[in-house]
């Protein structure tokens, strides 16, 4: 899938480009069937699922709200407050996202048996909001419900099962437990390995997983080689400007800069932020890009140009998050380092301040940026 527009002529008929495929080809072809049963139900209902995957966020919201209009049952209206909820994961809404699976799940409460699978995907889907949102032990609560059911409705290497498992591993990433989540993005693989194409989505999303958890355990290359599998597959099952590839692309620049490669750090997120600021994507995604510049020219020196970046960056995540949030403590701290070289220390103190009291709050105790943030504090103390 290349674009999908609106015909000019017609405001009801969609234009799909498409790209053709070679069908000899066991693993495309695997692909292509997998993706046609994932993006389930018929005509409209189909054609929005098909826009959140490439990207397409402005449409599919148009969509889903004429969608809800026109439900005639409670079912119906049950699916699109559901998709409307993914829309809003996709554009950084979390509340607004978490109010649109609520609703899903109260009518399917209501309607559904409590060890139903369809409710093991709206109990998911909660907990994915809350991981983002920075309340772990909330998401941990709401994925396990999925997983209890996933479990008992579904074979042991149905893929959706695996989908569990790599979420409990995302929350278990975000709270630096990382051992705990490979051990869960492995359980994952090895079912997915046994069900799907090698080159599916899925793989992409894990591999990026892997490649987060080996960079806060600081095994670089390790890191590196995952982001790079991610962006493989992205560049084969996504459009070329598909938001994914932005953040893939900033991602590896990220490594680049922790390897001390600092060329080769800006040229990735340049790449990320000529997707990321001419098409619709998570703004939180752009957040996360302008923080590593920031990172990127604080290493190298050059402190406007950083502090630049990170204001862009606080900007965006002030708005978007919920606070305190630990995505806020970050670039609290990556300021306050700023501020420290040089050598503005009321400033570094007041930022680092932060970034321990949304740490202390949010974080495990022993988790490694909690551990990180009260280091810079006492650096910056001793330094007053």
């Amino acid at each position: 899938i290349v674009e999908i527009t609106q015909t000019p002529s017609n405001s009801r008929l969609w234009e799909v480009q498409l790209t053709i495929t070679d069908e000899s080809d066991p693993q495309l072809a695997g692909l292509t069937n997998r993706i046609k049963e994932e993006i389930d139900g018929e005509g409209w209902y189909r054609i929005g699922q098909l826009m959140l995957k490439v990207g397409h966020f402005d449409q599919a919201e148009e969509l889903y709200d004429e969608l809800l209009k026109g439900a005639s049952d409670d079912r119906e209206r049950a699916k699109v407050y559901n998709m409307l909820g993914w829309l809003k994961v996709d554009q950084g809404e979390y509340q607004e996202a978490v109010k649109f699976y609520e609703k899903s799940l109260e009518i399917k409460r209501k309607t559904l048996s409590e060890d139903d699978v369809s409710l093991a995907d709206t109990y998911g889907n909660i907990g994915l909001v809350y991981n983002n949102m920075g309340e772990y032990s909330k998401a941990l609560d709401y994925y396990e419900k999925d997983l209890e059911i996933t479990k008992k409705a579904l074979t042991p290497t149905h893929p959706d099962l695996a989908i569990s498992y790599n979420n409990i591993g995302r929350v278990y990433n975000n709270m630096g437990e990382y051992s705990k989540a490979l051990e869960y993005y492995e359980k994952a693989i090895k079912i997915w390995e046994m069900s799907l194409a090698k080159n599916h989505p899925y793989f992409a999303a894990t591999y990026s997983q892997f490649g987060r958890v080996y960079r806060g355990l600081k095994d670089y290359s390790n890191a590196l080689s995952y982001f790079e599998k991610c962006l493989e597959i992205n560049r084969i099952t996504l459009p070329e400007k598909h938001p994914n590839l932005g953040f893939n692309y900033s991602n590896i620049g990220d490594v680049h800069r922790l390897m001390g490669d600092y060329e080769r750090a800006l040229a990735f997120h340049q790449k990320a932020l000529n997707i990321q600021e001419n098409v619709k994507c998570n703004p939180l995604d752009c957040a996360t890009t302008y923080m590593n510049l920031g990172e990127t020219y604080r290493e190298m020196k050059d402190y406007t140009t950083a502090l630049t970046y990170y204001e862009k960056g606080l900007k965006i995540r002030e708005e978007k998050l919920v606070k305190p949030h630990p995505d806020l403590a970050v670039i609290y701290h990556n300021m306050s380092k700023l501020y420290f070289s040089t050598q503005k220390y009321s400033m570094a103190i007041k930022y680092v301040e932060q970034a321990v009291e949304i740490g202390q709050e949010k974080l495990p105790a022993t988790h490694p940026h909690l551990v990180e943030y009260r280091e810079t504090f006492e650096k910056i103390r001793k330094k007053q």
